[in-house]
C-alpha cells in the first residue's frame, strides 16, 4: 500500500482490490517489554492539544508491523494520517481530548505490566467502495468519519468478545480499545487496538503448551476476522446498496423456494421411472437409511454413493433444461450477479476459490438429491419392476391431492369456525372424505415418497418464514434505534 503525501486523496478505478482488507497482528508484552517499548507510546500526545509532529514519517508506510509503530511515538495520531485535532476514539466517544488520552495511556501501561498481548487490526478500504457507498467525495476530499468510527465501533465488540475461546475481557471494563482514520495512503485505513487490561488467569485464553505455554493466546481465527469484515461492510453500506443486496439475495431465494417446492411434483412423471429406477439400483443397498450425497459435490464421482450421485446429477440436469427450464435460468442469473457484488466487495477470485453461484448451486442440487434419497427408502424392491406403469396414476393423484388441499385451505381461512368442526373425531363424513383422497394402494412406495417429501418441504419453508420475519423484525428495530439517534447506519 502506498503513501499518497497526501490526505484523502484515494486511488480511484480499481476494480480488482477488495473492498476490506483486515489483516490481524499481536505483539506480547515480553517482546516489547525486552525492547523498552510501551503501548502507551501509540498515542502519545506529547502533553499538549495540538497534534503530534510529523517526525520521521517521510519514510514511514502504513500498516507497518507493530512491533516497529511503537518506536514512532504518536504513531496513531501522526499529523500526516490525520484531520481532525482529536482523531483518537473508542467504545464511548468519537474524539478523546487530552484527559481521554491520559486515562487511555494508564490503561494500555497496565495491559502490559500484567502481561496481556496488545492486538492491532487494519481496516483498509478501497476508495471506489467509499464512494460507492457515500462516504467519501473525491472532489472535496470530504469523508464521512463519524460513520466510519461507528461502524468500527461495533466490530470491536465481536472481535473482543468472539475472536478468543472466552471474551477478551472478563467484565465490560477489563478490556482497552482505541481507533483512529489514516487517510495518507492510496487506500483508507482505519485502525484498532485493543488490549485485556487485568492478569489473564483463564486456561482456555492461555498457551497449554509449547515455548509459549503460559502466556496468552494471540490469534484470532480467520472465520471470526472474517466475520468482522462482512460485519463492518454491512455497517457502510448505503442504504441503496443494501437494498440492491437484498433484492437479488430475495429473488435467488425465491427461484429456489420455487424449484424445491415443485421438483417433486415434477420428477413423479412416467418420463423419469427408468432413471429413478436406474438410481435406486445404484445406490449402496449396505448403507441404506444413510443414503447422503455427503460432504462432496454430485459430480465429484468419489464414494460409494458416486454412481447415484452422478445419474441424480444428470436426472436434474434434464429436469432443469426442461419442466423447471425458466426457474432454474432464474436462479442461475441472479445468483451470477450476486458473484459480481462479491468481486466488487471482496476482490477477484484467488485460483481453485468458489464463486458463490456455484456453492448455491451445489447446496441446491445436494437438497434436491438428499430429500430423493432420503425418500427412496420407502420404495420396497417388489414395487420397482411396476415404477413406470405407477407414474401416471400417482401423478394424477398428487395433482388431484394438491388441488383439493389448496381448496380446504381457502375454505378453512375463510371459515375457521368451519375448520374446527370439520376437525372434531364426530364428523365421520369428513373423515371419510378425507380418506377417499388419499393414494391408491398401488404405487403406495411413491405414495409415501411424495408426502414425505412434501411434508419436509412445508416444514423447511415454514423455517424459512420465520426466520426472515425475525430478520425483519430485528431491522426494523434497529432502524428505528438508528433513526431516534440520528446517526445513518447500514444494516
Amino acid at each position: 500500500m502506498a503513501k499518497t503525501g497526501e490526505i484523502a486523496a484515494f486511488a480511484l478505478g480499481e476494480k480488482k482490490t477488495a473492498m476490506v482488507n483486515l489483516p490481524a497482528q499481536f505483539v506480547t508484552s515480553s517482546t516489547a517489554d525486552m525492547k523498552g517499548q510501551k503501548y502507551s507510546d501509540l498515542v502519545d500526545y506529547a502533553n499538549n492539544s495540538e497534534k503530534t509532529s510529523d517526525r520521521n514519517n517521510e519514510s514511514m508506510t502504513d500498516l507497518i508491523d507493530l512491533t516497529e509503530q511503537f518506536s514512532k511515538p504518536g504513531y496513531a495520531n501522526r499529523n500526516s494520517a490525520v484531520t481532525e485535532t482529536h482523531p483518537i476514539f473508542g467504545s464511548d466517544k468519537l474524539n478523546y481530548d487530552n484527559h481521554d488520552i491520559s486515562l487511555l495511556r494508564k490503561d494500555l501501561d497496565e495491559a502490559q505490566a500484567n502481561g496481556n498481548n496488545i492486538h492491532e487490526l487494519a481496516f483498509s478500504i478501497r476508495g471506489d467502495w467509499l464512494v460507492k457507498n457515500n462516504l467519501y467525495d473525491p472532489e472535496t476530499r470530504m469523508i464521512d468519519q463519524n460513520k466510519l468510527k461507528h461502524a468500527e465501533q461495533e466490530v470491536a465488540k465481536t472481535l473482543i468478545n468472539k475472536g478468543f475461546n472466552l471474551s477478551l475481557g472478563q467484565d465490560e471494563n477489563d478490556v482497552v480499545w482505541f481507533g483512529v482514520i489514516h487517510q495518507d495512503t492510496d487506500h483508507l485505513n482505519m485502525h484498532l487496538w485493543f488490549a485485556k487490561k487485568s492478569q489473564e488467569t483463564r486456561t482456555e485464553m492461555l498457551k497449554q503448551e509449547g515455548k509459549y505455554k503460559g502466556q496468552p493466546i494471540g490469534v484470532i481465527p480467520l472465520e471470526v476476522i472474517e466475520q468482522a469484515k462482512r460485519q463492518f461492510r454491512k455497517q457502510l453500506m448505503s442504504s441503496q446498496e443494501l437494498m440492491r443486496h437484498q433484492e437479488i439475495l430475495k429473488g435467488v431465494g425465491g427461484f429456489k423456494k420455487e424449484i424445491v417446492e415443485t421438483a417433486p411434483e415434477n420428477l413423479l412423471n412416467d418420463h423419469y421411472a427408468k432413471d429413478i429406477k436406474q438410481i435406486y439400483d445404484a445406490l449402496p443397498q449396505d448403507m441404506k437409511g444413510r443414503w447422503q450425497v455427503g460432504n462432496t459435490q454430485l459430480s465429484s464421482g468419489k464414494g460409494k454413493m458416486a454412481k447415484a450421485n452422478q445419474l441424480t446429477n444428470e436426472l436434474l440436469d434434464d429436469l432443469f433444461a426442461k419442466e423447471l427450464k425458466p426457474e432454474y435460468e432464474g436462479f442461475k442469473s441472479l445468483a451470477q450477479e450476486y458473484d459480481v457484488i462479491n468481486i466488487e466487495d471482496q476482490g477477484v477470485m484467488h485460483q481453485g476459490q468458489r464463486k458463490w453461484s456455484e456453492n448455491k448451486e451445489d447446496e441446491l442440487r445436494k437438497r434436491l438429491a438428499n430429500q430423493l434419497y432420503k425418500h427412496l427408502v420407502q420404495i420396497e424392491d417388489t414395487s420397482l419392476n411396476d415404477i413406470d406403469q405407477q407414474m401416471p396414476e400417482l401423478l394424477s393423484q398428487v395433482k388431484k391431492r394438491n388441488k383439493d388441499s389448496n381448496a380446504e385451505k381457502t375454505k378453512n381461512v375463510a371459515s375457521p369456525q368451519k375448520k374446527k368442526f370439520d376437525n372434531h373425531p364426530s364428523n365421520s363424513d369428513t373423515n371419510s372424505n378425507h380418506n377417499s383422497n388419499q393414494m391408491p394402494v398401488r404405487g403406495s412406495s411413491f405414495n409415501k415418497i411424495s408426502r414425505l417429501w412434501r411434508q419436509d418441504i412445508r416444514a423447511e419453508t415454514n423455517a424459512e418464514r420465520q426466520f426472515l420475519r425475525n430478520q425483519k423484525k430485528v431491522e426494523q428495530e434497529k432502524a428505528q434505534e438508528e433513526y431516534d439517534s440520528q446517526i445513518s447506519r447500514g444494516v
